[in-house]
């Protein structure tokens, strides 16, 4: 009996180990591929780059190890049985950024919308789980479109899994959320239980409820870019704390990000090789900030003026403008700095700018950062709003923020420092370790006119010339308890020093400061202010 031929155009199938090989690689070249240039296509026509290309912009080059490549869900139902993608959506893996390990997932929207199921799930406890064990930050790319309704409580239940692995990470290492896409319903929230959240214009939604849902329930018409876009959770919601225009400047900007932070919380953070001179004088200075406590300034130009090569970080730059957030680098060492901004109502405190600085005090003093805080602040702003929206126990958080903080702290008083705004921006009373101020700086329950006007009411209203009087009892009321050297004299401020002197005093303040210890009570966890 003739034997069957193998058809001339099919390779025979080789069962050797070579030939395993040769299925292994087509195989995983397959996942690799992802859907097919249709969805590619799809996922272009947005603007959008595909996963693999977000994660090699992200990491260095040829440094990525994949984790469940030929990972696949085991649903039934609804035809998704039929479709059994490798990496079921969502690719994970580790990798370095400037040679430091770095983990990382991030959802593929080619396949299932990156929607969550089960084993998409696992792959990201998994790679949550090994992050933390190593000590190392996590970077999360989201692009997906939710739970995966096929799979039904499953889904839900994966998402529970990476809120829990978010809150037991939170303030052992970094955790960093980059929304390249949608991120809506219960995906917004890991996200939000993160340390810092980048968005890019156009592509990046986040929102609990959508158009649709928010149009049916409340009769509100909105669009998805105006209800979570990138600009309004910038500027409104104060959700993310960068925004960028394309996904590349996004990714590079969390690149450096991740340069200014420690791997772990029992690390300090990278050094850089200080090339700027730690005594350079900063003349500027004696300019740029007029002696007037009424005239405005951009504290943007002081801190340049006082980092290394004037480069810092700005964190949450258009959301509470009245108070400034930065990472930068002071004598090649990297600093958390809060500044009051006499731009933005004159640098005031309120609510927003009180959880703004509270929370990256916080972040600060979680990952060994030392602070600096600069302060020209005229008090907490006043007002019926803010009292009814609970500016006591808001405003509060950033007290108990700078209270609780154990790293390095070091206070510089450029000008006004009045009231309760004065103890709550790091003053020596509350542990500040160093307490600095310039020449022109007013230390006071507040301000001369204000504090005179209550002293000599009677006084004033009894004079033949009131207004000359009240000029008078202002004057008096600064000369003696105004003047730059009160504090100075009464040991609330360490010394009174020349602003062209600055950076060299700040440098070396920190440097004497690096090995401080602090123990905390023992206690199961702290509660501060809601």
């Amino acid at each position: 009996m003739p034997v069957p031929q193998q058809p001339v155009d099919e390779e025979p199938v080789r069962t050797d180990s070579r030939g395993r090989v040769a299925e292994l690689h087509a195989t995983k070249a397959l996942a690799r591929s992802g859907p097919g240039e249709r969805a590619t296509a799809a996922q272009r026509a947005k603007g959008k780059l595909t996963a693999r290309e977000r994660i090699e912009l992200l990491l260095d080059a040829g440094s990525f190890n994949e984790v469940e490549q030929l990972r696949r869900h085991r649903a039934v139902g609804f035809g998704i049985e039929d479709r059994k993608p490798h990496t079921d959506g969502v690719i994970t893996g580790w990798g370095t950024v400037e040679g430091r390990t770095v983990f990382v997932y991030a959802h593929d929207f080619r396949i299932f919308g990156g929607a969550l199921g089960e084993a998409h799930a696992d792959k990201i406890h998994k790679i949550m789980d090994m992050a933390l064990s190593a000590g190392a930050p996590l970077v999360s790319l989201n692009d997906g479109a939710g739970a995966r309704i096929q799979e039904g409580v499953s889904a839900l239940a994966g998402y529970g899994g990476i809120f829990r692995r978010n809150v037991r990470a939170s303030g052992v290492i970094p955790q960093i959320s980059v929304v390249l896409g949608p991120c809506a319903g219960g995906a917004a929230y890991s996200p939000a239980l993160t340390d810092f959240v980048f968005m890019v214009r156009g592509t990046s939604q986040m929102f609990v409820t959508g158009p649709d849902v928010v149009r049916a329930v409340t009769g509100e018409d909105v669009t998805q870019e105006g209800l979570g876009g990138a600009d309004v959770h910038a500027e409104l919601s104060g959700v993310a704390h960068f925004v960028h225009d394309d996904e590349r400047t996004c990714l590079g900007e969390v690149r450096h990000l991740l340069s200014l932070l420690p791997a772990n919380n029992s690390e300090l953070p990278p050094a850089g090789p200080g090339t700027d001179p730690p005594g350079r004088r900063n003349e500027a200075l004696l300019d740029l900030v007029p002696a007037d406590g009424k005239l405005p300034y951009d504290m943007r130009e002081v801190i340049g003026e006082l980092v290394d090569h004037g480069d810092y970080l700005e964190v949450h730059e258009r959301w509470a403008g009245n108070v400034l957030c930065c990472l930068a680098r002071l004598g090649g060492r990297v600093v958390g700095i809060v500044a009051n901004q006499p731009l933005v109502v004159a640098g005031v405190l309120n609510i927003r700018a009180s959880e703004k600085a509270a929370r990256f005090v916080r972040t600060c003093d979680a990952f060994n950062i030392p602070l600096l805080t600069l302060v020209d602040v005229p008090g907490f702003l006043p007002g019926v709003d803010q009292e009814h929206s609970g500016v006591i126990r808001r405003g509060a958080k950033l007290l108990y923020a700078y209270c609780e903080a154990t790293v390095p702290r070091v206070q510089l008083i450029l000008r006004k420092a009045y009231g309760g705004a004065y103890i709550v921006m790091d003053s020596r009373s509350i542990g500040t370790d160093l307490s600095y101020a310039w020449p022109t700086n007013e230390i006071a329950v507040m301000g001369a006119e204000g504090a005179a006007n209550v002293i000599f009411r009677r006084q004033i209203a009894a004079a033949d010339d009131p207004e000359a009087t009240r000029v008078r009892v202002v004057e008096e009321y600064r000369a003696e308890l105004m003047h730059p050297y009160y504090a100075a004299e009464r040991g609330l401020v360490d010394d009174v020093i020349d602003p062209a002197g600055t950076r060299a005093v700040l440098v070396d303040a920190f440097r004497m400061l690096r090995t401080k210890r602090t123990e905390q009570p023992s206690r199961k966890h702290a509660n501060p202010p809601l």
